[in-house]
């Protein structure tokens, strides 16, 4: 066809011209596989990318992760930049006077979904350069070493490192979580530093002594974690020494600490009678420790730590060894008394019993848990003879304890601060009441007998 100007064009059918617009629009869009995975970034130059990234949230970014490998990619290569650091790895620990202001919970959210966040990023990598990563990123953060930052009791650098790990090694097997606690553990140069404070003097060491008690509670063994988590991480603490070893650095980790400078009190169990907040962190761990998710523990084992735990650093006053055992729970409680009515030492069993009755009296539990306890542990007794003697050395343990205290109150001065008045009245309540529970038990019986 010939136009009016004398030039000549050929017309392209409709269809045809249809046709191959579709195909080169999608030959734009497709100009190669990796570029594909990114959708519409493809269009935009790294710089810009990463510009965008700083407008998102990090769950957003942590969600923007999974999109596919591709974008992966780019964030593992994104986020240890100098821009990267800066937009992730806030580092404001100090600011806070307390974790339970609306600030610290803030920032230890902001690490949870950082953990979440790289965990998604390194998930197809295998543990070990999962691991190195991790490292790589926060490396800089000084707060996340044991001994990095000046202020650690005001500092929430390690518990928000323990969230980020809770995070980033939940839902892993076992073998993994033992490659992580093996990378930690080097990494921290943790045995080291562990065996200086457990072979040395006790307080000798008080600011390493404080720094693996921060450690071990706020990153190993996060309070967000389940028991068996707990259990796993403690035992992997624990496992590696010797059982005096593990009943010191069991002190140290949840021990008596000082109101002032958070440092362990070593002479806390030996001066005089404790409370319940002194020793309900060693309580919770030996219940831990004893549960069913501790799996590489025996009831033999545990017995024979809460035996050498009361010598540390020194032999314990007697009544606070009766507390540990009533706030270590009743199976525990009773497999260490009946370990000790099996082995024949039915004077320190006695001793046990009364100083029980005792902290019932002064703690106001339920008299007749002592007796029903008592009653279980005289089970125990293979003859007849052994359990009337234990019965025999308990009564006396009341009478000589008894006498001891009213000595103490006679030759007293009865100042302010001297407990012995206080002591006697308590110890005579509860041996009227330790009696009162087994008439009333023998009465039942003979009750139901007739």
């Amino acid at each position: 066809m010939t136009s009016s100007a004398g030039s000549s064009y050929t017309l392209i059918p409709r269809q045809k011209y249809r046709r191959s617009s579709r195909r080169s629009c999608a030959s734009l869009d497709t100009d190669s596989p990796a570029l594909s995975a990114l959708g519409h970034f493809q269009t935009l130059p790294l710089e810009i990318f990463q510009m965008v990234l700083n407008y998102l949230s990090v769950k957003d970014i942590s969600t923007l992760s999974m999109v596919s490998k591709t974008i992966s990619s780019r964030l593992i290569n994104y986020i240890p930049t100098s821009s990267g650091t800066r937009r992730l790895l806030l580092q404001d620990f100090h600011t806070l006077e307390l974790p339970g202001r609306k600030e610290g919970a803030s920032i230890l959210e902001h690490y949870k979904s950082l953990g979440l966040l790289l965990k998604r990023c390194t998930l197809l990598l295998p543990t070990r350069d999962r691991l190195k990563y991790v490292h790589r990123v926060l490396a800089e953060v000084s707060c996340f070493k044991l001994s990095g930052c000046a202020r650690p009791l005001q500092c929430l650098g390690l518990q928000c490192y323990g969230v980020f790990l809770q995070v980033l090694t939940a839902g892993w097997d076992e073998l993994e979580c033992h490659r992580v606690f093996n990378f930690l553990w080097e990494l921290s140069n943790l045995a080291r530093k562990v065996q200086a404070v457990v072979s040395s003097k006790p307080g000798s060491a008080r600011r390493l002594e404080l720094r693996i008690r921060l450690f071990c509670r706020s990153v190993l063994l996060n309070p967000r974690l389940q028991r068996s988590d707990s259990a796993f991480w403690l035992t992997r603490i624990l496992k590696p020494w010797p059982m005096v070893n593990q009943a010191r650095l069991l002190y140290i980790i949840f021990g008596p600490v000082s109101s002032l400078d958070g440092h362990v009190v070593w002479q806390k169990m030996i001066e005089g009678p404790t409370d319940e907040t002194s020793l309900k962190g060693l309580a919770d761990a030996i219940k831990l420790l004893y549960g069913t998710e501790a799996r590489e523990w025996t009831a033999d084992d545990v017995i024979s730590l809460v035996d050498e735990l009361s010598v540390v650093p020194q032999e314990w006053l007697m009544e606070n060894n009766a507390r540990l055992l009533l706030l270590s729970g009743n199976s525990i409680c009773f497999t260490f008394l009946a370990s000790k009515a099996v082995n024949g030492r039915a004077v320190e069993l006695a001793r046990l019993m009364v100083f029980m009755a005792l902290v019932c009296e002064k703690d106001l539990y339920c008299m007749d848990w002592a007796v029903k306890m008592l009653q279980k542990v005289c089970k125990v007794f293979s003859t007849p003879w052994e359990r009337n003697n234990f019965l025999l050395c308990l009564e006396n343990t009341f009478a000589h304890l008894l006498m001891d205290m009213l000595q103490a109150v006679l030759a007293g001065e009865h100042d302010e601060e001297d407990s012995s008045f206080p002591n006697l009245f308590h110890l005579v309540n509860a041996q009227a009441n330790f009696h009162k529970e087994i008439l009333y038990m023998a009465m039942r019986n003979n009750s139901s007998t007739t």
